[in-house]
């Protein structure tokens, strides 16, 4: 089978989540990925500390080839630069220090090779005084952003992301940025430098409340004040503990509805509740109201009254029950690996598709300098070569995981 991306070559050197996931959709399109790791392996291997499955590593590798190299050593950058002779795209996170450490600046590698697209992922830009400030995607894409402000209650401390929520975001943009840098090279026939950043994404996930605070409505500051309770955009718990959140715009013509479904066509006649204006003023009744309902009848039951009534509403699911979800199965949501058992039999698909490209079947995610040898075979690097790096310690072949 061909794929869209199969005559693309990726040199993945970025760590961790938010380049590497970027790859990790080229390389599902059928890009020749080589993830490049020190001898000691990428140290995102060992994020998930004593548990036994690299679960992670496995998501955001999959598809990829292992190349493990020592970047501190002369012949090591002189490899990697031989290595992006022949490729479209360099992935890379490294602060400004060490990309000149490593001999990988722009300017070097675009005159190592003109038709690159180098993309590159910052925490917080290219510029000002944090250009060079370490930061994950907490620190930038949540907290920096003002998103870990917005959720939060009055007095509350504000919470943790999930787990790779703002990196996840960021590698879907800068995959974005590289297929425009490959559009342009088209146009052009060289290549670019293409960018993006944790805080950059995390500005834009937050662009709707943040351009209400440029226009005079800051509804963070407001939140903090006076508290932020709407009974018609709560979550609720029903009898079995599954949880229901509502999701109402269009209050005039739901609201009534809404009552209907849970059974309560007395609360459109409480003087509390008499008007939308009335029941935002008494909102903390109201949802009291709706509390007592809610919990009453099982989620599936309170699911069906909400859907036939035209509600707007969605169950707040728990991992286990993602994992079960027909409708995220039917469209190809989490997929199938081929590994009949284990810990690799399904994995998260990329959020995009195209209806008549299709997508690599998953691969298990390599051992650290899995693929080294058969990678320079590939690029016609001669054996001996190959065997004196080796004997110097320049590459690494096979697993080092003990």
């Amino acid at each position: 089978m061909e794929y869209l991306l199969e005559d693309i070559t990726v040199v993945d050197a970025a760590t961790f989540l938010a380049g590497p996931g970027a790859a990790t959709i080229l390389a599902d399109y059928g890009a020749n990925v080589i993830k490049i790791e020190p001898p000691s392996g990428d140290g995102y291997r060992s994020l998930v500390g004593r548990y036994p499955v690299p679960y992670h590593w496995l998501l955001t590798s999959r598809n990829k080839k292992s190349l493990a190299v020592d970047l501190n050593k002369d012949a090591g950058r002189a490899l990697v630069h031989k290595i992006l002779e022949k490729a479209d795209v360099l992935t890379s996170n490294f602060l400004a220090a060490q990309l000149k450490k490593y001999e990988l600046e722009y300017e070097t590698v675009k005159t190592i090779n003109p038709r690159i697209i180098f993309a590159h992922i910052s925490g917080y830009g290219l510029k000002g005084d944090d250009a060079e400030r370490r930061a994950f995607d907490t620190t930038a894409w949540w907290a920096r952003s003002g998103l870990m402000e917005f959720i939060r209650d009055p007095e509350q401390t504000p919470l943790a992301p999930a787990p790779g929520m703002g990196d996840h975001a960021t590698s879907t943009a800068l995959f974005g940025a590289i297929m425009t840098g490959l559009y342009r090279r088209e146009k052009t026939g060289v290549g670019c430098f293409v960018s993006t950043s944790l805080v950059a994404n995390g500005v834009w996930s937050n662009g709707m409340a943040l351009q209400g605070a440029i226009a005079g409505n800051d509804i963070g500051e407001y939140r903090q004040k006076t508290g932020w309770i709407n009974p018609l955009s709560a979550c609720y718990k029903c009898a079995d503990g599954n949880y229901i959140v509502l999701a109402i715009i269009n209050t005039e013509r739901e609201f009534p509805k809404l009552c209907e479904a849970i059974g309560r066509p007395d609360i459109l006649e409480d003087e509390r509740f008499l008007t939308i204006r009335l029941a935002m003023r008494n909102r903390e009744d109201l949802q009291t109201e709706l509390n007592k309902e809610f919990i009453k009848h099982s989620s599936i039951t309170i699911s069906e009254a909400l859907e036939e009534a035209g509600i707007t509403f969605g169950p707040a699911q728990t991992m286990a029950q993602v994992l079960k979800d027909p409708q995220i199965k039917e469209n190809d949501i989490i997929v199938e690996t081929g590994e009949g058992e284990g810990d690799y039999v399904k994995t998260i698909n990329s959020p995009l598709s195209i209806l008549e490209e299709a997508k690599k079947k998953p691969s298990r995610a390599p051992d650290i300098g899995a693929d080294t040898i058969s990678i320079l075979e590939s690029l016609d690097f001669d054996q001996s070569h190959i065997k004196a790096l080796l004997k110097a310690e320049v590459i690494f072949s096979g697993s080092t995981e003990g």
